[in-house]
């Protein structure tokens, strides 16, 4: 996307990241947003409800080192994940994550019928911290490269499927045509951002 800040592109008249805003402050008593550069976000501080900036100060910054900054700088136990470029993030499949979770759970998160996981939408704990951060010593950015070394509780995609039919929660937008699909389909979805809770 050359360089463009994709959390703050609109998709259906609002900002990707003010759509997630609506569907993610009911459910949780804070919202952070892991940044590379705190420049483009200066005005979130004044918004409602409030993000808290953490930002990715590591080394060969990816996602795995996002979902280490996040982990790191949570106050909570277990954080939820999401891409920030993914408009369409259904709330039946956000609250079955956290209906599956149980306090023993490192990770828990969508496995697709095509058995891939979506680890960009799942639940995280900060036990997986040290295993995050031995990974990324290595040089190694692979998300579930450390799977093995803690407690994964995946759903189903059978119960994936059921909250999310056409996985729309993990339509994101990586290029200029997958944008312009977004804005088609939150056109042909007549979505506002209040329709998202």
């Amino acid at each position: 996307m050359g360089g463009v800040v994709k959390a703050l592109l609109e998709v259906g008249g609002v900002s990707i990241l003010e759509r997630l805003a609506v569907l993610l402050a009911p459910r949780f008593d804070e919202l952070l947003l892991v940044a590379k550069e705190p420049e483009p976000f200066a005005a979130l501080a004044q918004q409602s409800p409030p993000w808290r900036l953490a930002l990715d100060a590591l080394p060969g910054r990816s996602s795995l080192t996002g979902i280490h900054t996040a982990l790191a700088n949570a106050r909570h136990d277990h954080v939820f994940v999401t891409a920030c470029d993914t408009p369409f993030l259904q709330p039946a499949l956000l609250n079955a994550l956290r209906q599956r979770l149980t306090v023993e759970d490192d990770v828990v998160l969508p496995q697709k019928p095509d058995g891939y996981f979506e680890p960009l939408c799942a639940i995280y704990s900060r036990r997986c911290l040290p295993h995050i951060a031995a990974q990324l010593a290595q040089g190694d950015h692979k998300i579930i490269r450390f799977f093995s070394k803690v407690r994964v509780a995946p759903m189903p995609p059978d119960e994936l499927l059921a909250t999310d039919p056409n996985m729309l929660s993990f339509q994101n937008a990586n290029t200029p045509d997958e944008l312009r699909a977004l804005r088609e389909a939150a056109a042909e979805l007549r979505l506002s951002p209040k329709e998202v809770s």
